[in-house]
């Protein structure tokens, strides 16, 4: 997986989920603890993420066949769908279902030395984790703001570790609060609440996750700053005029499709054009490394084609006419 795979903080975050599930399976064995089996499904169910998101990017990497020409770069999506739908949406509907049984069966917690003390070494370990995603996060992020990265990136496993380490690290404040609320009043009944707040989280984090990976999946266009540079790369004011219009897919985190039309001279030679298309290849690969499949079709702009109506192409309205401006 590439670095935009964010390998460094899966693999982080794989590691400290899975020793926190087992200290919080013993804690649930020791003390009954509801909160404590509804994180230990959680922090499991996290695990699974790495774990999908890590074979997700395995298979991305692979060749591109006569069935698959564009390659598999979109599997990274496919298994980002995955994790964020299937396990976030499982284990929050577990600990919606446990906190429930909580409220309606309260009891007693008991040896409540085991789950606070797993909960402090689960917050430490989940601070060090989500620590390690925000540091890689920074490098790919920019100026934007941690909204605008999560709804914006093309790499999808750094938003889900992100996410899932925050959600974790709230989940395990919350678990901390209902029991902490239950060892203080004696009434069992805050444990089930502070479970029931777990579930809610994780499917908050579920739908969000969902939407922004549902639109990777159904094919984004590149980002405004890619789109400015390979419109600045294409024309060269000489041989290729103008753009007359433009579109631009992602085919995976680190591929980018671009297809164009473009205005050239109208006596320029077929060797000439061919020559024009090849410098204009050059110059976007250049000034975007991803752009590896590019489609540039010459055309004769036409001032009154342009005059006649606006380019359909760029809109669901249709095809645009021959020569119409971008």
């Amino acid at each position: 997986m590439s670095a935009s795979g964010g390998t460094k903080a899966i693999v982080a975050a794989l590691a400290a989920n899975l020793a926190i599930a087992v200290s919080k399976f013993v804690a649930f064995l020791f003390s009954g603890s509801s909160s404590m089996l509804a994180e230990s499904v959680h922090s499991l169910a996290d695990s699974g993420n790495q774990a999908l998101l890590l074979v997700g990017g395995k298979k991305a990497q692979r060749e591109a066949t006569p069935q698959h020409p564009f390659g598999y770069g979109r599997e990274r999506y496919i298994y980002a769908f995955l994790v964020s739908i299937i396990l976030f949406s499982v284990g929050g509907m577990f600990a919606l279902y446990e906190g429930y049984e909580k409220i309606k069966h309260p009891h007693e917690i008991e040896h409540w030395y085991w789950p606070v003390g797993v909960l402090v070494f689960a917050i430490i370990a989940e601070t060090f984790s989500f620590r390690t995603a925000i540091k890689e996060s920074n490098e790919l992020r920019g100026k934007k703001s941690w909204k605008e990265f999560v709804r914006h990136a093309k790499a999808p496993e750094l938003p889900v570790v992100l996410l899932e380490d925050l959600g974790a690290l709230v989940g395990l404040i919350l678990a901390l609060g209902g029991v902490g609320l239950a060892l203080a009043t004696g009434d069992g009944l805050w444990d089930g609440i502070g479970t029931l707040c777990i579930g809610v989280l994780l499917i908050l984090i579920a739908v969000v996750l969902a939407i922004e990976t549902k639109s990777l999946l159904l094919g984004e266009a590149a980002g405004v700053e890619d789109v400015q540079k390979i419109e600045a790369a294409l024309v060269d004011g000489e041989a290729v005029t103008r753009i007359i219009h433009m579109r631009t897919l992602h085919l995976g985190p680190e591929e980018l499709l671009i297809a164009a039309k473009i205005a050239v001279q109208h006596d320029d030679t077929a060797a000439e054009i061919a020559a024009a298309i090849n410098a204009a290849e050059a110059r976007i690969r250049e000034a975007v490394p991803i752009a590896r499949v590019i489609y540039l079709e010459p055309d004769i702009y036409s001032e009154a084609e342009a005059a006649r109506g606006a380019d359909r192409e760029a809109t669901p309205g249709g095809p645009a006419p021959e020569g119409a401006d971008h």
